[in-house]
């Protein structure tokens, strides 16, 4: 009879382990700690005026690293080093998608022209100004080791809003036109301050030319839109595979773990394709609300409108904790030699070309459109442009992690100045957030709810399908009219006519009976009855905001 030997399979296991690293399990045992008491102290201060999850999230991450500096006895603060990787290729996808998928189309689209003009020209103007300001005024501060393309790096890294923190306090019910507006601008703006900050990397300074200008231009024109079709192919292609196959007949997980992967998949595609994986993983959002999460089953439907909120969640937090922690780099506050009066005023430069950017491209954007208008009730009110001015202020992960990308491998610029510019950004990052985060919330109150108008509901703001179709006639059914004489020929507005007059309504209108006509039957979306028992007759609502 054999005996059982427990010494393989203890030795086995010993082997095993050695896979394991013991630092990497403590920072994430410390990491999954702190993610439980954001939520926590979040829940507690829902009602709070002046704090968010956000603002408590950096508050633990920084106090965690400050724990982790005196244990260590001053020698190193790091639980996890700030990395590139995990930050855009891990956390940053869930937050964009869910952003894409829980956004309420009607007002975004409604809104896209500013969203547009606010993303795209307003953040070219914000980059040049603080770049030009970065030349003018670094240099006399002391800072002069740094070349064109770092002057440069830095307008685009500085340009790169955070209106996470926000959003969180903006409410689509309350306040619809502001939250769309910043919402997207700020995904349009990540995705232009990042295609300007790698074009910078690109460009050789030793051969510029006349025609640099142009070659920006047609290289964002390009990463725009290539972005925005793969986004939206993805996302077809998603919706069409789920419709045409039925996968809810044998299981509803194979459902939910299509749409993730594919919509993950399409980031990874952009960026394997030099692309932007922002602008592309949004739109794949925004099309996988439309069509594809009406073509599953109601369970999936539930679980899916609940999974990408939650990982979003997470990923939002887990960020500004990492943030918070990374500030108290010790190694990058010694290798930087710097005093505190240059800390002070380098950081100060920056937060006032911040300001200064912000407020050269908001007003005249604003007022330009104010000109366009001719409505009275449609026109950007002075608070709201303040609002819209104040809400860019934040800067965050985006920033930090394009600030490592340029200086923490800085080969023609002194390893002094790359440090200071990198603790430098993460003062600016860490002061914004905490003091502009937690002013949002009572400066919104009292700006805009305690002199709100009355909300107009979609219903009168935006008219119906019918109202839509009456519009193509010139003048309407008339009604003296004997009513056995046949109603005479009545002349048809032109489309261009009516796209010029009604341009948001013409465009809503066109773009739904090419929907109902073209797109639906081949794609699904809201209506379609997938073929399983029990499953949503199509009535239920789309996913709307979370947070």
């Amino acid at each position: 009879m054999s005996t059982f030997d427990p010494m393989p399979h203890l030795s086995a296991v010993q082997n095993s382990s050695d896979f394991l690293s013991t630092s990497t399990i403590i920072a994430l045992t410390v990491f999954f700690s702190l993610l439980c008491a954001c939520i926590i102290i979040g829940h507690l201060l829902e009602e709070n005026r002046w704090a968010n999850e956000s603002i408590t999230a950096l508050l633990l991450g920084f106090c965690a690293g400050a724990v982790v500096l005196l244990v260590s006895k001053g020698t190193s603060s790091r639980i996890l080093v700030f990395s590139e990787d995990l930050f855009f290729l891990y956390l940053l996808p869930p937050i964009i998608f869910n952003a894409g998928f829980q956004v309420k189309k009607k007002q975004f689209f409604k809104n896209f022209t500013i969203i547009l003009m606010f993303g795209i020209f307003g953040t070219v103007i914000s980059f040049c100004l603080i770049s030009l300001g970065a030349i003018l005024l670094f240099k006399r501060i002391g800072v002069t080791s740094l070349n064109t393309q770092d002057y440069l790096a830095v307008g685009a890294i500085l340009s790169a809003t955070d209106s996470v923190c926000t959003l969180q306090v903006l409410s689509q019910d309350e306040t619809p036109f502001l939250y769309s507006v910043v919402f997207g601008e700020g995904v349009v703006n990540d995705a232009t301050s990042i295609v300007l900050f790698y074009s910078v990397q690109s460009i050789d300074f030793n051969n510029i030319d006349a025609t640099i200008s142009l070659k920006l231009l047609g290289t964002f024109l390009y990463l725009f839109f290539t972005s925005t079709i793969l986004g939206i192919v993805a996302g077809l292609l998603s919706a069409f595979i789920i419709k045409t196959l039925y996968f809810g007949r044998h299981s509803t997980d194979r459902e939910v773990a299509l749409m993730m992967i594919m919509a993950y998949l399409s980031y990874m595609l952009a960026e394997l394709l030099s692309l932007s994986g922002i602008l592309t993983i949004f739109f794949c959002g925004i099309v996988m609300s439309h069509y594809t999460w009406h073509n599953v089953t109601e369970s999936s439907r539930v679980t899916t409108k609940h999974a990408f909120a939650t990982i979003s969640f997470i990923a939002e937090t887990f960020i500004f904790l990492y943030v918070g922690m990374d500030a108290l780099d010790i190694d990058k506050w010694k290798a930087s030699s710097a005093g505190a009066a240059t800390f002070l005023a380098v950081s100060s430069t920056l937060f006032a070309l911040v300001l200064v950017g912000r407020a050269a491209f908001v007003y005249p954007l604003a007022n330009f459109i104010n000109c366009i208008r001719k409505r009275d009730s449609t026109k950007i009110e002075f608070r709201q442009q303040f609002i819209m001015w104040w809400a860019g202020l934040m800067r965050g992960a985006v920033t930090i992690a394009l600030s490592y990308n340029q200086f923490s491998n800085s080969e023609d610029s002194s390893t002094h100045d790359s440090a200071l510019m990198i603790t430098s950004t993460i003062i600016v990052v860490l002061f914004s957030t905490v003091v502009f985060g937690s002013i949002t919330k009572p400066l919104i109150e009292a700006v805009l709810l305690r002199h709100a108008k009355p909300n107009i509901s979609d219903a009168t703001d935006i008219p119906s399908l019918e109202d839509l179709r009456i519009l193509f006639i010139e003048n309407g059914e008339p009604s003296d009219l004997a009513e056995n004489q046949p109603p005479p020929a009545v002349p048809k507005r032109s489309s261009l006519r009516l796209l010029m007059t009604h341009p948001t309504w013409t465009v809503h209108y066109l773009w739904r009976k090419f929907d109902d006509r073209f797109m639906r039957p081949v794609f699904g979306g809201r209506g379609f009855v997938p073929f399983v028992p029990g499953s949503p007759t199509g009535a239920a609502d789309e996913p709307s905001a979370q947070h």
